[in-house]
């Protein structure tokens, strides 16, 4: 049986309970079109050691090696665009480290199995960072970040704009893209929360960037 629980304390003080593995997927078959989309992006407000999110990247990844692995260019770059749409917050930064090693662990398996010593250092440089990036220690009932300095969680959009290696990335605030309207926040799509009419009269949700980056090669991510 899985371990659902690591300890009573962390019952009381946190309501810590790991989904199990049957029910992981029993939920996310509910929405198995998307968690099969590569690009499509989840957030996990209260993540654990990310017993929802390695099975997401499971799917995708096992997506990207039918469609990319004869090219190691674009294996890649779809590597980086599944592990690029996953986020995740946790308020126990034990957690949040584990989050992070188990899905940087499952995809480096899944790139090294492929290319054996043609892997490169610098896209796990890149898997690395952006995950530092998304999966985050903090609250999100406060939705502020966790530790000594507390500030509120940014969350980065990365994007292939051009379906090419340029990768673009733009900072947002993350209580900025929740919508006031609860009801709204059950059908969230991150990076589309402010509400504006559209030209053709409809609703669309625009939220406003605090930083945007310029485009740059997405081996060079972490450099730029």
């Amino acid at each position: 049986m899985e371990n659902q629980v690591v300890s009573k304390k962390r019952i009381a003080d946190h309501g810590e309970v790991f989904t199990s593995e049957r029910e992981v997927n029993a939920m996310l078959d509910l929405v198995k079109q998307e968690t099969e989309r590569i690009d499509s992006r989840f957030l996990e407000p209260a993540c654990g050691t990310g017993n929802f999110l390695i099975e997401i990247l499971n799917r995708k990844l096992t997506v990207v090696e039918v469609k990319y692995r004869k090219s190691q260019l674009e294996f890649e770059r779809y590597l980086v665009s599944a592990i690029s749409s996953i986020y995740g917050i946790d308020i126990l930064e034990d957690n949040v480290i584990a989050c992070r090693r188990r899905l940087f662990e499952m995809a480096d398996k899944k790139y090294t199995a492929l290319f054996k010593k043609k892997a490169k250092d610098d896209v796990r440089k890149v898997l690395r960072f952006i995950l530092d990036k998304n999966i985050v220690w903090g609250d999100a009932l406060d939705l502020k970040t966790a530790g000594p300095e507390q500030h509120q969680i940014i969350f980065s959009e990365w994007s292939f704009p051009f379906n090419n290696s340029q990768i673009k990335r733009r900072d947002f605030v993350f209580a900025e893209l929740l919508p006031d309207d609860s009801k709204k926040r059950n059908q969230l799509d991150l990076f589309s929360a402010n509400e504006h009419i559209s030209d053709t009269g409809e609703k669309v949700f625009l939220p406003t960037e605090t930083r945007s980056y310029p485009l740059v090669h997405f081996l060079k991510v972490a450099e730029a």
